[in-house]
């Protein structure tokens, strides 16, 4: 069956930890052996495990926080984002050009590429990436939306941890800065998704009170089985089904098991169910499997030792539908949740 994830740090993985993508997962963790940083020699996502595991699409991000009101860690100017964004999006252009991978723009490109996958999935067609951006600090100002349009991005989340220029984040109180309400108005102009992955809750009402077009949560798990301010409440997560938005369910250990510490608790504690446990909670609050999918965040600042112990690489996706198929999930609805409901709102979008 194919796969679309709807959150992959693929370009910040290839140029922050200079991993060549195109070989196995297993051959990086060989060349990683040995280093002491976070994640190291412990990968899941490459694209030969990508193409086995049938990951058709995903949304591949661009990602540059700024500095100043985040974390250690971030560009300190908006220029500085914006050039590290322009490079990552460099890095998918090179790929494309050498057919590893498809840059996905429009719906008759997505559904072409579909059919493609679904007709001859084993000869490995090209990978398809929706380009995303986490964290809008790389657009500059709100004018600069339609540049970046055209340079093929299609979703854009407006924070990241802390407080970018746009909005609150994670680990923040407040709403939408001032440039916030302007930025989400360009990208409504122009068409662009609002992915409201990692605001704060003031600045998630926010944006959805002004931003008409087309929302998603594209890595995002539930508050009612994991407390803490990354996972979404149950309201939040029935004003994204009113808006007939999808929530992709993330990896992060953490983000599935109560009381999780990083680098403490082991990740045996977490499997692949805890996942469909937060799948089938955005189910059951919509009376439906139109609104769960995949948002999977793998090697998002972390590798095996920090997600369900029985994924090992990404192609272990494909355990999912039979779990599901175990929660009592028909085909159709397992369909819907591995690729079907980011079909359709791309197809919507678009």
């Amino acid at each position: 069956m194919i796969i679309i994830d709807s959150h992959l740090d693929l370009a910040m993985n290839a140029l922050t930890l200079n991993r060549d993508l195109t070989q196995s997962v297993f051959e990086i963790r060989r060349r990683e052996t040995g280093m002491p940083e976070k994640g190291r020699g412990a990968g899941t996502v490459a694209f030969p495990e990508m193409r086995a595991g049938k990951i058709a699409v995903s949304f591949a991000t661009v990602f540059a926080r700024k500095q100043a009101g985040s974390p250690p860690g971030g560009c300190s100017s908006a220029e500085i984002a914006y050039a590290t964004a322009q490079g990552q999006l460099a890095y998918y252009r090179v790929l494309e050009s050498q057919s590893q991978l498809r840059i996905i723009r429009d719906w008759n490109t997505l559904d072409a590429h579909i059919k493609e996958w679904q007709q001859d999935a084993d000869n490995s067609p090209p990978l398809g990436f929706v380009i995303s951006m986490e964290g809008a600090d790389p657009i500059i100002s709100p004018e600069q939306v339609g540049s970046w349009w055209e340079d093929g991005l299609r979703i854009a989340s407006l924070s990241h941890y802390g407080v970018s220029t746009y909005a609150h984040g994670t680990g923040t109180v407040g709403g939408l800065t001032p440039l916030g309400r302007p930025l989400l108005e360009a990208m409504d102009d122009i068409g662009m998704i609002l992915d409201v992955s990692h605001l704060s809750d003031d600045s998630f009402f926010q944006a959805l009170e002004c931003f008409t077009g087309p929302v998603l949560a594209s890595h995002n798990n539930c508050r009612a089985l994991v407390p803490g301010g990354r996972q979404f409440t149950d309201e939040q997560i029935r004003l994204l089904i009113e808006r007939d938005g999808v929530v992709g369910a993330a990896m992060d250990a953490w983000m599935l098991y109560p009381g999780w510490i990083k680098d403490e608790t082991p990740n045996t504690v977490v499997s692949l169910e805890a996942v469909v446990d937060h799948i089938d909670h955005v189910c059951q609050l919509a009376g439906n499997a139109r609104h769960a999918a995949l948002g999977t965040d793998l090697d998002g600042g972390y590798g095996k030792e920090q997600c369900p112990h029985d994924l090992d690489t990404i192609a272990d996706l494909q355990k999912i539908p039979a779990l599901l198929e175990n929660r009592g999930y028909n085909e159709e609805d397992v369909h819907l949740i591995m690729y079907g409901n980011w079909l359709r709102l791309l197809h919507d979008a678009w």
